[in-house]
């Protein structure tokens, strides 16, 4: 099997699109009449500042291709920081995933702004003062158990991302760890695979070899610790000075058969954990 052959029925869960108020390279037909033909089934369509439900349903009505486009808000401050009621708007326009603040988060902020961020702004946390989850964190978990989505830790801090992870495992909320490589969000393989264990998807992002936040010999290390069966892949992509998604996926698939990972777990990174992550298996 090659790699085009693996990218039929797959998933990109993290890509970026106009219109946006960052530098983007296509917009939201574009990119679901590209991954349509690459035989893919679906990608996500992920805004930092806004819900893509609404953008996502209207893709899935007008683009008149195969591939569907999936929606879903992150919880920075245009949408009021961690607000319980833009949540369950973009859950009622079927949003699948959740995101923790991510440019905005106190973490991400520590290491200064991110490029294209346009506004002064005092970093949100999911702690209180006591280094708890904060209850608005914990009524956002209802939320999104409610509507059988997903809910990722964004660019939290890694001990703020374990305990959203653990708590939300807890109460039956679908977990996603966001990208561990990328240097704002580093969270050690161990640590990635006890959440594993624990019922959390655990995301690999091409991003993270292609901007050098990690090597593809550590990437594929921590797919092998983690297991393929609890990790999806994701491109990342869409900046304005980069390659297409698609091109990116076709990239880190052919990257990681050169680690010697095999078909069989690619598939399931690419196909298998994303449709459970949508609710689609």
């Amino acid at each position: 099997m090659n790699v085009s052959e693996l990218l039929k029925g797959a998933c990109d869960l993290h890509m970026h699109a106009a219109p946006s108020p960052f530098n983007r390279l296509m917009d939201d037909f574009e990119l679901v009449c590209q991954a349509d033909q690459a035989g893919m089934a679906g990608i996500m369509l992920k805004s930092h500042y806004e819900s893509t439900a609404a953008r996502a349903q209207l893709v899935n009505r007008h683009s008149g291709v195969q591939a569907k486009a999936y929606g879903g808000i992150v919880l920075n401050w245009p949408v009021g920081g961690l607000n319980p009621y833009a949540v369950e708007n973009a859950l009622k326009r079927d949003a699948k995933i959740v995101w923790m603040p991510t440019r905005d988060s106190r973490n991400s902020l520590k290491m200064g702004d991110m490029p294209g961020d346009f506004f002064k702004r005092e970093g949100i946390t999911a702690l209180d003062e006591n280094g708890e989850l904060k209850p608005v964190v914990l009524e956002i978990m209802d939320i999104v158990k409610k509507y059988d989505a997903a809910l990722a830790t964004g660019h939290l801090e890694p001990e703020e991302s374990v305990k959203l992870c653990l708590e939300g495992c807890k109460r039956g909320v679908r977990m996603i760890l966001t990208h561990p490589e990328f240097n704002r969000t580093v969270v050690s393989a161990e640590t990635q695979a006890e959440l594993a264990r624990q019922g959390v998807w655990i995301e690999k992002c091409w991003y993270n070899i292609a901007e050098n936040n990690c090597t593809a010999q550590e990437m594929a290390d921590h797919i092998r610790t983690v297991g393929a069966e609890h990790c999806f892949l994701s491109t990342d992509r869409g900046q304005g000075n980069r390659e297409a998604p698609v091109e990116g996926m076709t990239r880190f698939l052919t990257t990681l058969l050169e680690q010697g990972l095999t078909e069989g777990e690619i598939r399931a990174m690419v196909s298998d954990v994303p449709s459970k992550i949508l609710g689609l298996a």
